[in-house]
């Protein structure tokens, strides 16, 4: 396998604190590797350093030589008075830079250098790179390509942002949190994208569901180091807690041993001073292992909310609209006492306009949201987060509350509730300017928290979260007593948390399910990015033969033959896709050995190209008369 990648003994610290210390790794060709790490110690960095767009205190990185990279940085900026189109060629790229210099010299007098240009035009298939924009775009539902990106949401930058990475059709993709502001028919798009691509991949993503399914190899930067897991990520996650458990083992050894080492220093110093040099040195080198702290969430917190009555919201026949967009027509719902609801739809179909009307802050056209008097919401917002960036974490906290009540005379105090949420007591005494954009958002969520509200609200939580903190707040969840609404394109946390869902479909339909986010999928294969496809081959399909009746082809009826197949191939493809959501159920659950992780993640793209000819044989048959 070439090496495509290859990263030596990369050390970076910004100001006193070190973000990695000598971490050593490779990529090679068709490698899809996830890079997993908590807030703040240095993701985005590590990915700046290998686009080229910050560098290492030291060490080096080395690619393969002519080694095309793609990279998709976490929060893409533009000038917003470009349109979508010019936004493609706003990035400079190889490609870009070739039609720039083409152009440049047309308009010359002499045009010297013109035919190595077009040489390399050809070969850099820089002719259709437009059209291939076109294309990218369109998949990824945009479609107005002189509409300038003022215009756009957040989650429509992104996919401008992703079309422009994919244009370029590199041989290395690097991507930062690409699922984030995408909606669910987009991460699925994604996924099937990536999975089938044999693009080599290096990417940090906080969607368990995307990463299990995409990447075969797993780096943790953990402790300002690199650790390698060369699997998906139930495989990460059954190894990790075995390098652990060993690690603590290590530093149990080594605090004893210390304890030992430590009473001699105390009581030998003549010996310290000529005759055991060396091992006064192994004490110093023993007091680090034994001091080496190993960050696990392991303690449920469960905080006491403030009581809710059995009234809590009723939405009497609401109905919104912004011109022609429909966005609710005459809903009716009454909310129960303890539900977790989630709700999931396509961007632009009224997801977080519902919640604003909940809360007050947006005004239906028609109807009334009618809420309990108990009733104290807690609200996270997707652009709510405003700090004073001169203010310490702690201080931000206890501007909400000083204490959290945990019931039974119980209370937490504002560090202690901090410290639940992987704010260390020296991080706590940082500026918040000095914190990344994930931790900010955790910080943002410990003071929504903080309130002791009995129903919570929470518009896209996920985004920017580390795994970790992800694993905390679902815990947090599972335990809440009280109400929750949650808008998330988080797959696998909505599987955790919720009890049912509200499916945003566009034009004012909203579809009450009695499931999670996996159950509501299994049931309703139409919503998937694999419909669209099949929905063309049907079109093709549905075009080849009356354009063959209209030739004069008369329509025949199915033979006894067919009959047989056509009813056995609907028996083949329901067990196929039986066992494919089996399998991806097992490679979610952490309980299967290696060489059962190996088999089934082996199996999975086979099932998918069987489903695939099937389903298309299926769709040539169904169009026969029986």
């Amino acid at each position: 396998m070439v090496s495509y990648l290859q990263v030596q003994n990369l050390t970076r610290s910004v100001g006193d604190k070190t973000l990695f210390r000598d971490v050593s790794f490779s990529i090679g060709e068709g490698q899809k590797v996830g890079l997993i790490a908590k807030n703040g110690t240095g993701k985005s960095t590590l990915l700046n350093i290998l686009s080229g767009a910050d560098q290492a205190d030291e060490g080096q990185v080395v690619f393969h030589n002519d080694v095309r990279i793609g990279y998709l940085e976490q929060t893409p900026a533009y000038p917003l008075d470009l349109t979508v189109i010019e936004a493609c060629f706003w990035h400079g790229n190889e490609t870009t830079n070739l039609i720039r210099e083409y152009e440049t010299c047309m308009a010359s007098a002499s045009q010297d250098g013109l035919q190595d240009i077009l040489d390399r035009m050809e070969q850099q298939k820089a002719w259709d790179y437009e059209t291939r924009a076109k294309t990218i775009l369109s998949q990824l539902f945009i479609t107005e390509w002189d509409k300038p990106l003022s215009q756009l949401s957040g989650g429509q930058v992104k996919r401008v942002a992703l079309a422009n990475t994919l244009i370029m059709e590199p041989d290395l993709l690097i991507l930062d949190e690409p699922t984030n502001h995408l909606d669910l028919q987009m991460i699925e798009w994604l996924e099937n994208y990536l999975s089938r691509s044999n693009v080599t991949l290096l990417m940090v993503t906080h969607d368990r569901y995307f990463l299990d399914r995409i990447c075969s190899v797993i780096l943790e930067l953990d402790d300002e180091t690199i650790y390698t897991y060369h699997g998906n990520y139930a495989y990460y996650i059954e190894q990790r807690a075995q390098r652990l458990e060993v690690v603590r083992a290590e530093v149990a050894r080594a605090t004893n041993l210390y304890r030992t080492e430590l009473e001699w220093m105390r009581r030998m110093p003549q010996a310290r001073g000529h005759k055991a040099r060396y091992r006064e040195e192994a004490f110093y080198e023993l007091e680090k292992q034994a001091h080496r702290r190993i960050e696990e969430q392991q303690v449920r917190l469960q905080m006491k909310s403030t009581y809710i009555g059995s009234k809590i919201f009723e939405a009497e026949y609401v109905s919104k609209a912004y011109g022609d967009l429909v966005l609710l027509k005459d809903f009716y719902y009454n909310f129960s006492r303890y539900e977790k609801l989630g709700i999931v739809g396509n961007n632009g179909t009224g997801k977080s306009t519902f919640v604003k009307m909940l809360l007050g802050l947006v005004k239906p056209d028609s109807g009334r949201f009618v809420v309990g008097e108990t009733v104290r919401f807690g609200y996270y917002s997707q652009e709510g987060m405003e700090f004073d960036e001169q203010m310490k974490v702690i201080d931000a906290v206890r501007k909400t509350a000083e204490y959290v009540d945990l019931g039974g005379g119980q209370k937490l105090s504002a560090m202690q509730f901090l410290q639940h949420f992987m704010f260390s007591p020296q991080q706590q005494q940082n500026y918040i300017y000095k914190l990344s954009g994930g931790e900010k958002r955790r910080l943002y969520l410990c003071t929504v928290l903080m309130q002791s509200p009995n129903f919570l609200v929470l518009d896209e939580p996920t985004n920017d979260l580390d795994i970790t903190s992800l694993q905390i707040l679902e815990q947090y969840l599972k335990d809440f007593k009280g109400c929750v609404i949650i808008i998330s394109h988080d797959r696998y946390f909505m599987d955790k948390v919720v009890d049912h869902l509200f499916v945003f479909k566009g034009d004012g339909v909203v579809k009450d399910f009695p499931g999670n986010y996996t159950q509501y999928r299994n049931l309703n294969p139409d919503s998937s990015p694999r419909r669209g496809e099949r929905e063309v081959k049907s079109e093709k399909l549905k075009m080849s033969q009356t354009t063959q009746r209209y030739q004069g082809e008369k329509k025949r009826k199915m033979t006894f033959r067919e009959k047989q197949e056509f009813q056995a191939l609907g028996e083949e493809i329901d067990a196929l896709e039986k066992e494919k959501a089996e399998i991806e159920s097992a490679l979610s659950s952490g309980t299967l050995t290696t060489q059962e992780i190996i088999d089934k993640s082996k199996r999975l793209p086979v099932l998918g190209d069987l489903l695939d000819e099937k389903s298309m044989r299926w769709l040539e048959l169904s169009e026969i008369e029986e």
